[in-house]
């Protein structure tokens, strides 16, 4: 090697170490720098906890326990109801089986035993199962941080903050400081929600089984024990494939957890999910102890309300309510003891909502009648029965108001129709034509084929629309028959009614104003108004559904109260034509309704038979005004101290006299116009008739 070569071979070797070394000190500073961060990171990060959980609310052995109650109101702060212990079975440590225990635990919180409260290698493995969907890991909470969000806080996702999740691992480190583990269990098992209004393991064993916890085989006792994940899906009445793949899953922890063997564990995934459970259809214990029945149906929607919104219905709540029980009570009795009424049967059903226009607040609501079932079938707020005409000002008249600026008079055909694209030929309930009329008097007539005419001309989207401005959206997309008939409920029908009655401001309906959680937060709740349609087209509307009442020829007035402004519409569905010949009159009605209001209240009715295809469950053309007559005795008495104003006629509408009537127009649209859709006289089949 020559000398140069020496040389430059030092040079290269000198270079490479000058390298490395500023590598070195560059990786050396990056990594200190993180750690750096790092530990800012953790300082800050311990600052921000200790902040809010110096904040955090006290927990005690009766928020912990099941001794706690829920406690709701009326509008005028009379405690109604506590949903609480006192309506559940209550179970200590000893007489909760081991195997329940152990269930729980694997299910739950496999490092139960090995944590302090809150585990980091749960958070952990939680974060890495979010990767990796099909991993099956469990989730980031403890058992004792799941029973601190029971206790004390709501579910709602607009408390799952940085500030709500301190607070809950502190409550938790706490707990475990002052409780045994076997504490901690008896207190969740005795908690946590097991469906049907159901509290703690040891009831839901009686509901479902009709024994105690330990009567129970291994698998329903996995069956229990996985339950508090989705208490709905997991019920093994309704859906008991998904309750079953739940149990296995229970029984497969277990086993992976070495509480059970696989054999066990195999054995008990073979039997069948129904084994053991009592009949579905048992009367379920009471949980409140309110025992007048008038206000369960509202009570069932205060908790389902609860749910919906976040809350345990069990978590010590303080629950203000729009209920005017005396209003609930008027309208329990007219569906269930008045003789005025007329129900020919205690089969014949009723749901019914009661709502103040101007907030949305529901004031009363009837879901059923005639039944001892605690918290049965909510008729209210079912969507499965055709509202029948009362469609008619929401889809047809309503939207051609507003979009096509149709006055009052607007001439409309009753001529022969076939749906297009059909052979089925629409009927009215007199099968009778009247040929050219107005919007005005078919309306209050309750004529069908002109109601469909308009609905063409209108077109479904803006029908659809129109719609949806009042809070109803549809899985499937409407057509024209919906025109006369839609699937809606009582309650939703009440709301649209009610933005009529209120200068064309929808609110959605709820039983809610204040919700005081056990930690003494308040969490107040409204309904922002929409304009859901002009000022005018909803005044336009009201001085033609007042003549459904007060016309001699209109088709509601069996529900006028004398001397009250008020207007409404009629709804009935016959049977399908021809389909049950022999054994249905031609005068059968299958569902009645009717939808009426003031300035101060909004209330819809349905009538009708669960079962509507039986023998016998029909109604004869003077049953249907038994909707009319709930609602008419029903207003008169909600109304005798309040005012009874008329609506203010807006400055964009004008009036003219017309065949001795007053009629409306927009403004700019005096002149008579001639629906464009010419009569169609194919002969064909004939379509459902309502009225």
């Amino acid at each position: 090697m020559s000398q140069n070569d020496s040389k430059n071979t030092r040079v290269r070797r000198n270079q490479n170490k000058y390298k490395k070394s500023k590598v070195g000190k560059i990786i050396k500073r990056t990594i200190l720098g993180i750690l750096a961060l790092i530990s800012l990171g953790v300082i800050a990060g311990s600052g921000v906890f200790a902040y809010y959980a110096s904040s955090a609310p006290k927990i005690t052995y009766n928020s912990l326990s099941s001794d706690n109650s829920t406690k709701i109101y009326d509008n005028s702060n009379h405690i109604i109801s506590r949903l609480g212990a006192q309506n559940r079975d209550y179970v200590k440590s000893d007489q909760i089986p081991n195997k329940l225990k152990n269930a729980v635990v694997s299910i739950e919180d496999r490092r139960f035993y090995k944590h302090h409260g809150v585990d980091p290698i749960r958070i952990l493995g939680a974060t890495l199962s979010n990767l990796n969907a099909s991993s099956g890991l469990q989730g980031g909470s403890t058992l004792t941080q799941q029973l601190v969000k029971l206790s004390v806080f709501s579910t709602a996702a607009s408390d799952r903050t940085i500030k709500r999740k301190s607070q809950e691992a502190w409550l938790a480190l706490q707990i475990e400081r002052k409780y045994s583990k076997q504490k901690i269990l008896e207190f969740y098992i005795n908690k946590v929600y097991m469906g049907n209004n159901v509290y703690g393991m040891q009831t839901a064993s009686e509901y479902y089984y009709g024994k105690t916890l330990n009567k129970l085989t291994l698998a329903q006792t996995a069956v229990l024990a996985g339950m508090p994940q989705s208490p709905k899906f997991n019920n093994p009445y309704i859906y008991p494939k998904l309750a079953k793949d739940r149990r296995n899953q229970v029984l497969q922890a277990m086993a992976e957890s070495n509480t059970i063997t696989e054999a066990q564990s195999q054995k008990a995934q073979k039997e069948n999910i129904k084994n053991g459970l009592i009949s579905s259809n048992h009367t379920q214990n009471d949980l409140t102890d309110v025992k007048e029945k008038y206000v369960d149906s509202y009570l069932n929607q205060v908790i389902q309300e609860l749910k919906a919104r976040g809350y345990n219905p069990q978590a010590g709540l303080t629950v203000h309510t729009n209920l005017d029980l005396s209003a609930q009570k008027k309208l329990y009795n007219l569906a269930n003891n008045d003789p005025q009424v007329g129900f020919p049967n205690d089969t014949m059903q009723v749901g019914a909502t009661l709502i103040n226009p101007k907030t949305g607040a529901v004031n009363a609501m009837i879901g059923s009648r005639k039944t001892d079932i605690t918290f049965g079938l909510n008729r209210a707020v079912q969507t499965d029965r055709s509202s029948g005409s009362t469609a008619k000002p929401l889809m047809d008249y309503g939207p051609a108001l507003e979009y096509l600026n149709y006055p009052t008079y607007q001439t409309v055909h009753d001529t022969p129709y076939t749906y297009p694209g059909t052979n089925t030929q629409l009927k009215d309930f007199d099968y009778r034509y009247q040929g050219a009329i107005t919007m005005h008097k078919a309306l209050v007539e309750s004529r069908n084929i002109p109601a469909i005419r308009t609905l063409q001309n209108v077109g479904i989207d803006n029908g659809t629309r129109f719609l949806a401005s009042l809070g109803m959206k549809f899985k499937d997309p409407l057509n024209l028959q919906n025109g006369i008939g839609l699937y809606i409920s009582p309650q939703q029908e009440a709301a649209a009614y009610g933005a009529f009655a209120n200068n064309g401001v929808y609110h959605k309906p709820y039983l809610i104003n204040k919700v005081v959680t056990s930690d003494n937060v308040s969490h107040n709740i409204s309904s922002n108004g929409v304009q859901a349609m002009s000022p005018s087209t909803a005044f336009m509307m009201n001085s033609m559904l007042k003549g459904v009442m007060n016309l001699p020829y209109g088709s509601g007035t069996a529900a006028k109260v004398p001397g009250l402004i008020e207007a409404g519409k009629t709804g009935t569905t016959q049977y399908p034509e021809g389909t049950y010949q022999g054994y249905l009159p031609s005068y059968a009605v299958m569902d009645s309704w009717f939808a009426g209001y003031t300035t101060n209240y909004s209330l819809a009715i349905w009538t009708g038979y669960d079962h509507q295809f039986q023998t016998g469950n029909y109604m004869t053309a003077q049953q249907t005004e038994i909707a009319q007559k709930i609602y008419k005795y029903e207003m008169e008495y909600i109304s005798r101290n309040k005012t009874n104003e008329d609506w203010v006629q807006p400055n964009d509408v004008s009036s003219v006299k017309s065949n001795g009537s007053t009629e409306y127009y927009k403004n700019g649209y005096q002149s008579i116009q001639t629906d464009s859709t010419s009569p169609s006289s194919s002969r064909s089949t004939t379509s459902t008739n309502n009225k």
